[in-house]
């Protein structure tokens, strides 16, 4: 330790940590000395980086853990679906089921559709005439969520997906998340109920989305599955659009 360190007042010595980068705070400055031990463990740095890069929301959380678990999920927070608007095609997604004529991937909005809330999405995945589906895997851990995390924090999971209807054509569309251990059991699911569009739908789409939490120990990956077919066995892509498919873990 550089002299005069360890006669700065605790404030500053705050104030100076909060600017090295947090993976090195826990990796590195923790173990410098006991004093920088008990304030990388503390409240008051995380708090100060919180404020600083503009996290908030953890007001209510009482405990140091927290805090650091709360900044360092703010900050990673991202969609772990790859590929979730058909940008790359079909890339990243596994277990096709190609009922009918098999997925295809158009652009927004479509025969007898409707633009999508965000500017952001330009395409969509269809179904046909007997049922699509196709899946994702996540592994928590190669996205950088490690296991005491996982354990013991058991940070928010939310599953978000959309889906729509052509106005012309009946449709029906399942959504299906499973949180897996590591021999891929399933330790919570979640299954939504088949939506059935009717045929005069007005096209617009639709948001559903799921929040795992307080699931429990030995969650390493997150299986999504959706899928949909058309209700009138027309050939083609007449069946239930999909986009924007989302998971995050969140504080």
């Amino acid at each position: 330790l550089s002299p005069g360190m360890e006669s700065l007042p605790e404030a500053v010595l705050i104030r100076i940590l909060a600017a090295i980068p947090a993976v090195d705070l826990v990796l590195v400055c923790r173990l410098v000395c006991c004093q920088w031990k008990n304030l990388v463990d503390g409240a008051a740095l995380w708090i100060l980086k919180c404020q600083q890069e503009g996290l908030t929301g953890a007001e209510s959380e009482e405990d140091a853990e927290n805090w650091q678990n709360f900044y360092f999920l703010s900050k990673k927070k991202k969609n772990l679906i790859k590929n979730p608007c058909g940008e790359e095609d079909l890339e990243h997604w596994g277990e096709v089921e190609n009922g009918g004529d098999g997925w295809k991937i158009e652009e927004l909005p479509g025969d007898f559709g409707k633009e999508f809330p965000s500017e952001e999405v330009h395409k969509y995945f269809v179904t046909s005439y007997e049922w699509c589906r196709k899946a994702q895997v996540i592994d928590l851990r190669a996205e950088g969520y490690w296991e005491e995390l996982m354990d013991t924090t058991q940070p928010k999971i939310v599953v978000r997906d959309w889906y729509a209807g052509r106005r012309d054509a009946g449709c029906l569309y399942e959504l299906c998340v499973k949180l897996l251990s590591e021999n891929e059991d399933v330790l919570a699911e979640y299954k939504s109920e088949t939506v059935t569009i009717p045929q005069d739908n007005d096209g617009s789409w639709t948001e559903i989305s799921h929040t795992f939490s307080k699931y429990g120990p030995g969650v390493r990956f997150v299986r999504f599955e959706h899928g949909g077919q058309d209700t009138l066995f027309w050939k083609g892509w007449y069946g239930a659009r999909v986009t924007s498919s989302s998971v995050t873990v969140e504080p």
